[in-house]
């Protein structure tokens, strides 16, 4: 395998933007960005050997200077949401970008990560994105360097292991924000996309997506993916919890996390015959199913709407910073970052 190089753009400063696609021998490929170290392009077959893009995004890097809906990037250093945009650590508190309501999402929607021009060092199947972060950058302590690195297998599997270093303790928790469409990314709502999660738990929120800091049973509610379903079955189902977020936006606890990689989601597209299966070494995943997607032109002159690609974000749970008791996303010094989210592809 190699890696073929392009220029996808300019950033506002005048430096390329890049665009770096890894194939395989079986005609698997996928196409990574140095903005925002997104996933443009996953090239993957069908049942009967047609290849589709599966993934949302644009054709110009300058698209993803825009980009409201996070399509394909990196997000840190601290994905999705914090009461209240602000923290306490070690004694001092920390003001966040108020963004979300009250709240903070996704650390700053203008200087995250998901905007930056990342380093790059290319492999023979791999992609390394490189990012340095000063202490105080959108209000997080620590001075920072985080790494993304994008692995295509044989076996139609897309590694991303991410690791993050701090010289001090601060809030670390990276994702992929990837929206994917196993019938291919210009083919409509994928409703009829089947959906199983190893999750037999989820986190509820409150008004803003804000989780109410109680772990709850998904048993008899439609938040039970524990057995594959259609997502569009129970997404407009009378449940408070699909009303607060206009459909499934929440974040699953996965079950039997030990920080091993495990299999956590399977989906099946009926017409392709495609299968993703999602594995990671995180202890939760926010399933998006692109409720709040703006109509607007996607790559190869696609119109992309409400609902035509999921996310499977692997992550800590939101706000964890508030919640003592779910798993702690807290890294530096002596403690630093590691995770790993593959995605497997199959027929």
């Amino acid at each position: 395998m190699s890696v073929e190089v392009n220029v996808f753009g300019k950033y506002p400063d005048g430096r390329d933007i890049m665009l770096y696609t890894i194939t395989n021998s079986r005609g698997m490929q996928a196409a990574v960005t140095n903005i925002g170290a997104a996933l443009v392009r996953l090239i993957v077959p069908d049942r009967n050997g047609k290849l589709d893009d599966v993934v949302l995004g644009f054709d110009r890097g300058e698209d993803y200077l825009g980009n409201g809906s996070f399509f394909g990037v990196v997000v840190g250093p601290n994905a999705n949401r914090i009461a209240g945009a602000s923290f306490a650590l070690d004694g001092v508190t920390y003001q966040l970008d108020v963004n979300d309501g009250p709240n903070n999402l996704h650390s700053h929607k203008e200087k995250g990560y998901h905007k930056r021009l990342w380093e790059v060092e290319t492999g023979d199947n791999s992609v390394k994105f490189t990012l340095e972060d000063p202490a105080g950058s959108m209000g997080f302590p620590g001075n920072k360097t985080i790494t993304v690195t994008y692995f295509l297998d044989e076996e139609n599997g897309l590694t991303l292991l991410y690791d993050g270093w701090s010289d001090c303790r601060t809030v670390m928790n990276l994702t992929n924000h990837t929206y994917f469409n196993l019938e291919g990314h210009n083919s409509g709502t994928m409703l009829d996309h089947e959906l199983c999660l190893n999750a037999s738990r989820y986190t509820p929120v409150v008004a803003g997506a804000i989780p109410t800091g109680r772990i709850e049973p998904t048993a008899g509610t439609p938040m039970d993916f524990t057995k594959s379903k259609k997502i569009g079955r129970d997404i407009d189902a009378d449940f408070e919890q699909l009303r607060l977020c206009g459909g499934f936006d929440h974040n699953w606890v996965i079950d039997g996390w030990d920080g091993s990689l495990r299999q956590f989601a399977t989906v099946k597209a009926p017409k392709s015959g495609r299968i993703m299966k999602a594995f990671t070494t995180l202890p939760g995943v926010q399933f998006y199913a692109g409720n709040f997607i703006d109509r607007q032109q996607g790559k190869e002159n696609a119109v992309y709407e409400a609902r035509m690609g999921l996310c499977l974000e692997t992550q800590f749970f939101p706000d964890s910073v508030h919640n003592l008791q779910f798993p702690n996303c807290i890294f530096g010094g002596l403690s630093q970052y590691e995770s790993v989210t593959l995605y497997k592809f199959e027929i």
